[in-house]
């Protein structure tokens, strides 16, 4: 029997469920080349060596955006996981895959092809918007006419949707996540104390000492180069200079928000309203997230635990319960019909 593929392609983490020992594998989403074009390493063990690699080996993230943005090291990186987990049954065996909802056909084609096209040779390949698939992983019945909204934060996207009888009534896409978090603590940081720092640095400020709202206490001790000496320097950093840095970030995910409740049919507003709004994805889980959404709407907001994986566990149930199997759809007939 042909074994089912649930596969959730984040530009920071890919989770792929694998309904043969119905497990969730979870690896960085990194590759590192030598020599232009050859595979040197992936996953965790790539994403050990960003920021650190000599000048011959790149460290680099095959999705950008929300979308694949490195094709072939993609595909081969995907078969090499699979085939580490799978124990030899990959070969014929059935994809669903995760998609963003505001990416052109295009783009949703290279989705398609990197598994259909690829050298498992898959019995079948099928795409699911990826906010049906957070809902369904969150433990909502999509199926009834019940408005829902959904704001998952990314590294690289924040996808803000509002979803009724199986399908989206609004969608917006934002090209920015945690990783323009990040990029705004570097830039701060600069400004501020001449310091310059990684990537991996900033990461850690948002994710021990971040937070949404301001009055955090706390600090947390850092390295970075002094811009006038040029040498490594220890530094202590208060959260409230993180959140200085982030604020801006934040301030534009409310006001898309906002937008989206003011475009939503009152019926449907009525529901949300009632249910409160759900929040997922990795960046979500910056300290206060929830507290500041409810400030801005005055409506509660529900959190859950591992909130970067309700995508893929959506595509798990999609994968096993026939109540959802419908929520998954084939490329092939959405261009030929």
């Amino acid at each position: 029997m042909a074994n089912i593929y649930g596969v959730d392609l984040g530009t920071c983490n890919l989770k792929i469920f694998n309904k043969h020992t119905n497990k969730i594998i979870k690896e960085k989403n990194t590759i590192s080349i030598i020599n232009k074009n050859q595979l040197y390493a992936y996953g965790d063990n790539a994403y050990a060596m960003y920021e650190k690699a000599p000048e011959h080996i790149q460290v680099s993230f095959p999705v950008v955006g929300g979308v694949i943005a490195d094709y072939n090291n993609m595909q081969t990186m995907i078969q090499e996981i699979l085939e580490k987990n799978s124990k030899g049954h990959v070969k014929g065996s059935d994809f669903i895959v995760a998609v963003p909802t505001d990416i052109t056909e295009v783009e949703k084609k290279a989705f398609y092809d990197l598994f259909y096209k690829s050298k498992m040779k898959p019995r079948s390949v099928q795409l699911c918007d990826k906010p049906i698939a957070d809902a369904v992983g969150l433990g909502l019945d999509v199926n009834e006419p019940t408005g829902v909204m959904i704001v998952d934060i990314g590294a690289d996207t924040t996808e803000i949707s509002v979803i009724s009888l199986s399908g989206l009534v609004l969608s917006e896409l934002l090209h920015f996540g945690g990783n323009r978090m990040d990029e705004s603590i570097i830039s701060y940081i600069k400004k501020t104390y001449n310091l310059v720092i990684g990537q991996k640095t900033a990461m850690q400020l948002k994710e021990r000492i971040g937070s949404a709202l301001p009055g955090r206490e706390g600090s947390l001790t850092i390295v970075g180069l002094d811009v006038v000496s040029g040498l490594p320097i220890e530094m202590n950093i208060e959260a409230g200079t993180v959140y200085e840095a982030m604020k801006d970030n934040l301030a534009n995910i409310c006001n898309a928000i906002k937008m989206i409740l003011e475009k939503t049919p009152p019926e449907l507003a009525r529901d949300i309203i009632h249910s409160g709004i759900y929040l997922t994805g990795g960046g979500s889980q910056i300290c206060d997230m929830d507290k500041l959404f409810t400030e801005i709407t005055n409506i509660a907001v529900n959190t859950c635990e591992e909130p970067d994986e309700t995508v893929v566990k959506g595509l798990s149930l999609v994968v096993t319960n026939e109540k959802y199997k419908h929520l998954a759809y084939s490329m092939r007939t959405r261009i030929f019909r």
